[in-house]
Order: structure tokens, then C-alpha cells, then sequence
């Protein structure tokens, strides 16, 4: 089928409406110009090209121009109402078409990341969007400092980066309660990476956890939610890396299993640093950054900005008060864990 014949419904009308302006003087009637809209309509919903569809418009125009120059400039003006109503039918079609696209990718989006839709029906739509569920899926969530939507500054960069480096590669960019999510094949790690790197340097500094992969339908929701409790483990325990793996912080949530008996371990070891002065927090974060330094004295003092001898001073408070010292790897772990522990439960803040 030629072009013409594809176009030429939609010209319904036009060569009898510039033949009536021509002959009689008249405007078009509001009539003709509805009709044009809803062919304008009709025409966007069926996908045909509106750069094809007014070049056939001209075309029309032009075996229709009258002979007389009275004629001509009523007629111009003619084609200039009755293609923009065709133009205007056309486009609040196209605006439709995107409203319900981003409802159904917004709709798609909530039931893929709580699991509320049923498993099979959300794999034939999830095609739609580019994932193949059948597969293993990571997901990484970015939390910045505002929250973000999809029509953020933030989140089109991202989005722009991810697709420049990897194409069409069955990834999912969105958000969800202002923060950034990615849903990627769990094979290819290298988006999730990309996608931190980005979302860190767009959003002035952002912390990104990547859960891990997980098989299957409902692996994307276990991937989320393993990011999203990653995030905020991260959160409690002051973690200062911008990206954070589930994967990497496993053995928090086994040792923050048993509540109590964390609870008991903190006090029973650490309580007596509420005698010290200026309170327990202090011996609290030098014992923290001691262990994260590899109990290497002159670099936990720098990090502390403290003298290496100042520093000496606060570990043996801290033996002093507790009866147990950090520099002996019989007490160590049990100092260490006793550490993880307060920060897990936020205490000295929060009373145990």
C-alpha cells in the first residue's frame, strides 16, 4: 500500500472544506474543525508519521488552490486553522498515549518492587519493559540528599549515562519513594557499578546499596528489599563508603539477630564507659576507628586527629574502665563486636 493510500482517511474532508472557503468566502464551521481534530486524533493512535500526514496536507492544499488572488488569502488562512486543529487532535492523542504509558510503567514499577501482582501476569509485562524475569535480577537503590521522581534533573542524567554506556541491555531505571532504583541482569555487575558511579557524582554525594542477585519472579522485590535494609544498615552503623553491598554486610543482621543478647553484650562490656568524662561516645569512636584501622595505632590517630600518644591514652582508659584491652586479640573481638553491637542498637543515644 503507497503512502497516499495510507494517509488518505485522514484527509477526509479537507479538499471539500478549502473548496467551500474558496467558492463562498466563508470560514470553516466549527464542525469541520472538530472532524479535523478527531481525524488528528485517530491518526496518532493508529501511528502514522504527522510529518507524512501534513506533507499530504500541502499537497492537498496545493491542487486545491483557487485561481483568484480574493480566494487565496482565504483560503491560507483556512488551511492554517484546519491544520492546526489536525496537528492539536494529534498531539493531545500523543500526550494521552504517554499519560497511560507512564501510569502503566509507574503501576508496573509498584507491583514489581512489593510483589502484589500475580507472578505470572507481572513476567509477560515485565517484557514491556525490557526485563526478562526468568532471569537472576540485582538491584541497586541510590538515596541523595532531596528526593528524586522520574522526571528529575537527577534521574534523566543517570538514565542518559546508563543508556549511553550499555544500550538496550534489559535494564530498568526508575524511583520509588524519591530515591534512584536500578534493575539490572545479575550477571552484569558492571551496570550496578556504573549506575553508583553516576547517581554518587549526580546527586552531590549519595549512598548506593547494591543488593544481591536473586532467581525468578520474585527476586527483583528480595534484591530491593535486601538494598533497601543495606541502606539502612549503612545508616546506623556510620558507614562512610558511598557504596554499600548486601553481600559485603552479611554478618550484621546475624549478630543484630538475637536483640537481647547484643543488648546484654553492649552493656556488659561497654557500660562502664559512661563513667568516663565527657561520656561513653567518645572511647566509643576511638575503639571503632582503632578496630577499622586495623588496630594500627598511628593511623587510627590521624584519622582521629589526635596524637599518637593521646591516643594510647584513651585505649588504656578504655582498659582501665572495662577490664578488657583492645590491644590484646583475646579481648579484641569480644570489644569489637560489643562496638558493632552499640551501633546497631544506637546506644549510648538509646538506652538498652
Amino acid at each position: 500500500m503507497s503512502e497516499w493510500e495510507t494517509v488518505r482517511p485522514y484527509l477526509r474532508g479537507y479538499a471539500e472544506l478549502l473548496a467551500g472557503v474558496s467558492a463562498t468566502g466563508r470560514r470553516p464551521t466549527r464542525e469541520e474543525l472538530d472532524d479535523r481534530r478527531a481525524l488528528g486524533e485517530r491518526a496518532a493512535e493508529e501511528g502514522h508519521s504527522l510529518r507524512a500526514l501534513v506533507r499530504h496536507h500541502l499537497l492537498a492544499t496545493r491542487a486545491a488552490w483557487p485561481t483568484t488572488p480574493d480566494s487565496a488569502g482565504r483560503v491560507l488562512a483556512a488551511v492554517e486553522q484546519a491544520v492546526d486543529a489536525f496537528a492539536e487532535g494529534y498531539e493531545r492523542a500523543q500526550r494521552m498515549a504517554v499519560r497511560e504509558e507512564e501510569a502503566a510503567r509507574r503501576e508496573f514499577i509498584d507491583d514489581l518492587l512489593y510483589g502484589r501482582s500475580d507472578l505470572g501476569r507481572l513476567v509477560e509485562r515485565a517484557e514491556r519493559f525490557g526485563l526478562v524475569l526468568s532471569r537472576a535480577h540485582a538491584v541497586a537503590v541510590a538515596e541523595g540528599p532531596e528526593a528524586y521522581d522520574d522526571t528529575a534533573p537527577v534521574t534523566r542524567h543517570v538514565e542518559a549515562a546508563l543508556r549511553a554506556r550499555f544500550g538496550d541491555r534489559h535494564i530498568l531505571l526508575a524511583t520509588k519513594n524519591g530515591r534512584l532504583i536500578c534493575v539490572a541482569p545479575g550477571d552484569q555487575d558492571e551496570v550496578l557499578v556504573h549506575f553508583a558511579k553516576q547517581a554518587h557524582a549526580a546527586t552531590d554525594g549519595s549512598r548506593v546499596a547494591v543488593g544481591r542477585p536473586q532467581p525468578g519472579a520474585g527476586g527483583v522485590v528480595h534484591s530491593y528489599e535486601e538494598a533497601l535494609s543495606t541502606l539502612e544498615l549503612a545508616e546506623r552503623l556510620g558507614l562512610e563508603e558511598p557504596v554499600v553491598r548486601a553481600v559485603d554486610l552479611l554478618v550484621y543482621p546475624v549478630l543484630a539477630r538475637d536483640r537481647q543478647a547484643m543488648a546484654d553484650l553492649v552493656l556488659s562490656t561497654l557500660g562502664p564507659l559512661r563513667g568516663a568524662r565527657g561520656g561513653a561516645e567518645p572511647l566509643l569512636r576511638t575503639l571503632e576507628v582503632y578496630f577499622e584501622s586495623g588496630c594500627t595505632a598511628a593511623q587510627a590517630a590521624r584519622r582521629l586527629a589526635l596524637s599518637v600518644r593521646a591516643l594510647t591514652y584513651r585505649l588504656e582508659r578504655i582498659h582501665r574502665l572495662t577490664g578488657a584491652d583492645p590491644g590484646d586479640p583475646t579481648h579484641r573481638y569480644t570489644l569489637q563486636t560489643a562496638v558493632i553491637g552499640a551501633r546497631l542498637l544506637d546506644w549510648p543515644a538509646q538506652e538498652l
